[in-house]
């Protein structure tokens, strides 16, 4: 498996399409041959991972910069992996050349967004790359028509991975549960109490896996002090 920048128009559409495959999506949600096209031009990131001449997963993201701060940054739109290679490393070795180029080219912050009830993603944003979170979305991208999730909001957390820095994991000043059902009440306690606790200073820093199998809860965001960027 080797991981590289996408070359040309063919293995832009070969993302187009497991687009489809991996989540879906209807085609009014696709991203284009077209964008794909654009981010590789302007300072973005097209990136793919081959198992031989098979495309196993691919990363797009593409360069902003902070109004408040003026700190520039890459938002990480999508990663997708094919479900013939999950749970393979492939989401990490991507992220991980994501790292090293942002990084040859003097970059500090990569961004994403996620949905805070996939227990998974989370674990793996938090404590496996190091990310933190200190903001969160209601419904940033608008209900999606035939999503599993039917009508409920698409909620998101926004992820920072401040990928120059390596700290020491602070004390946990808070503990929030991840209910094990995705429902819209569940949506409105989560965002509560997080936005309580961002309020407070406080940011996410951890996951904490549910311990055993039938857990009420889905596992729990742990929250800590941390210095204002």
């Amino acid at each position: 498996m080797i991981v590289r920048a996408l070359a040309g128009h063919a293995e832009f559409a070969e993302a187009v399409r497991l687009q489809k495959e991996i989540w879906g999506f209807d085609d009014l949600e696709l991203l284009p041959v077209r964008f794909f096209v654009v981010a590789s031009r302007v300072g973005g990131q097209t990136l793919g991972a081959f198992d031989g001449a098979r495309m196993a997963g691919f990363l797009l993201a593409i360069p902003g910069i902070k109004r408040e701060s003026g700190i520039q940054y890459l938002h990480s739109h999508m990663l997708g992996v094919s479900s013939d290679y999950r749970d393979a490393g492939v989401g990490r070795m991507l992220k991980s050349t994501q790292r090293q180029d942002a990084l040859a080219r003097g970059i500090r912050l990569i961004e994403w967004s996620f949905d805070p009830f996939e227990a998974k993603n989370a674990y793996f944003n938090l404590e496996i790359l190091g990310a933190i979170v200190r903001s969160y979305v209601p419904n940033m991208y608008g209900a999606r028509a035939g999503s599993p999730d039917g009508d409920l909001p698409t909620d998101r957390c926004i992820a920072e991975w401040w990928i120059a820095e390596t700290k020491p994991k602070p004390a946990v000043g808070a503990r929030v549960p991840l209910p094990p059902r995705k429902t819209r009440a569940s949506q409105e306690s989560l965002a509560r109490e997080l936005q309580r606790h961002f309020a407070d200073g406080l940011v996410i820093t951890g996951f904490e896996r549910a311990t055993f199998e039938h857990s009420s809860e889905a596992g729990a965001y742990l929250l800590s002090p941390w210095p204002s960027k």
